[in-house]
């Protein structure tokens, strides 16, 4: 074990991992493109965009100059009472590409803060009004966050189990797989015609850490329509499916019916710094619009609009909104597709699927699709041993690289599928 490694064993405690039986964490000692490289000089293709953050590239010169440039002339200012140019640009860009009906910014620090934003602006919005509303409706299999707002609208189980004592109740309805959207449509009516709700909240088209499930944009769409005909707040969780993901700027694009309130974060800066958006509708804004200062949204961060985080979402933005970015996208789609014919009748996959640059499909095991499927355990291993960073969902094998990627290294990470779906390191019996 080298000194580093002793050194982050002794002082570390990772995220999503137990503190004994596992192996030691890999020591990488920098980044360039879709490339890791460890201190042993190995080379990691991140397939996955480091948890579906990194938009452009690991250590892109336009970015890290932005940082850099950032960084020499405001670090950092308390954003209340203060205001500054790369948080007003940023706010106003966002807007331009964000959906015609979104017309304030409020920013935050992580995916999981853009979520309880959300839903404390929607419980206040009917609090302002003086109207009684404290249901929320949420998604089987969501994933929201980790924050306690966040758990409570996402799926309960074995990750949420200690807090669950804690967590606000929450109508859930079913997961819409393909033939029950008419049953879940009724099912999530019944739940809107008791008056008593105020937001739904939903990640839309794809639901990601439940293992990349797609489902009917046509669904979402009427749910969307009925929810606001009843005064339901409309939130929409693109912390994952924005900025390109879906094959659009945000998968609310592919929707006629738009949301009340949208969740940015992951790809907002590229990836390169943390940070999260949220933002509104103007009639949300009105009912928060008052000489009554107990009707302020009383909620902020520290760090909240940090200049040098601002000045990197618009680096990440002058990049994702360039004709390059947009055919980087559509040939990763189609590079996808392409794959997807080659795998789609394979006997070791099942439901495989392409949505935009994601591309999932569940590894025919025996026992159901779960995070704690024990496919994970070999899975993981097997491609980092080839060079490849995937990090299954269970038996749910998912590729979400950077745009950047070249045609050989993609050719390079489909091979390495093939190869394993056709000799898998595992005696038949535990795989069919």
């Amino acid at each position: 074990m080298s000194d580093w490694i002793k050194r982050d064993k002794d002082a570390i405690w990772h995220p999503f991992t137990p503190l004994k039986g596992m192996e030691n964490p890999l020591m990488i000692e920098r980044a360039e493109g879709v490339n890791l490289f460890t201190t042993d000089g190995e080379r990691i293709i991140d397939a996955i965009s480091s948890w579906w953050v990194n938009l452009h590239g690991h250590s892109h010169p336009h970015i890290a100059k932005a940082i850099a440039d950032q960084a020499t002339k405001l670090e950092h200012v308390i954003f209340a009472g203060f205001t500054h140019e790369p948080a007003i640009t940023l706010a106003e860009r966002l807007l331009e590409i964000l959906p015609k009906n979104q017309s304030k910014v409020f920013f935050s620090d992580n995916g999981s803060t853009a979520t309880e934003v959300a839903i404390k602006m929607a419980f206040q919005y009917f609090y302002n009004e003086n109207i009684k509303k404290s249901r929320i409706i949420a998604i089987d299999g969501a994933y929201h966050g980790d924050t306690f707002g966040a758990m409570s609208v996402g799926e309960r189980g074995p990750f949420t189990e200690p807090f669950d004592p804690y967590l606000f109740d929450v109508s859930f309805i079913d997961f819409p797989k393909a033939g029950s959207e008419e049953r879940v449509f009724e099912q999530f009516k019944a739940y809107v015609e008791k008056g008593d709700v105020a937001a739904f909240i939903f990640e839309p088209i794809i639901q990601g850490a439940s293992g990349m499930r797609v489902y009917s944009k046509a669904l979402l769409d009427k749910m969307i329509a009925l929810a606001q005909q009843n005064d339901v707040i409309c939130i929409a969780d693109e912390v994952m499916t924005g900025f390109g993901r879906t094959g659009k700027l945000f998968a609310s694009d592919w929707l006629n019916h738009k949301p009340d309130i949208f969740c940015l974060s992951k790809g907002l800066t590229g990836g390169a710094i943390a940070m999260g958006v949220t933002t509104c509708t103007e009639k949300i804004q009105a009912a928060y619009r008052s000489n009554d200062l107990m009707k302020t949204f009383f909620h902020g961060h520290s760090f909240t609009a940090n200049p040098m985080t601002c000045a990197t979402a618009n680096a990440s933005l002058d990049l994702l909104l360039t004709e390059e970015s947009e055919q980087q996208r559509e040939n990763l789609n189609q590079q996808h597709l392409a794959f997807l014919s080659k795998i789609v009748n394979h006997a070791m996959v099942r439901n495989a699927r392409v949505l935009g640059t994601i591309l999932a499909f569940d590894m025919n095991t025996e026992k159901d699709t779960s995070y704690f499927n024990e496919a994970r355990h070999y899975l993981y291993p097997y491609f980092i041993s080839k060079g490849v960073l995937l990090r299954p969902l269970g038996n749910v094998l998912y590729l979400i690289p950077p745009y950047v990627i070249s045609d050989e290294d993609l050719a390079y990470v489909y091979q390495t599928i093939l190869n394993f779906l056709n000799h898998p390191p595992k005696p038949a019996e535990k795989l069919t």
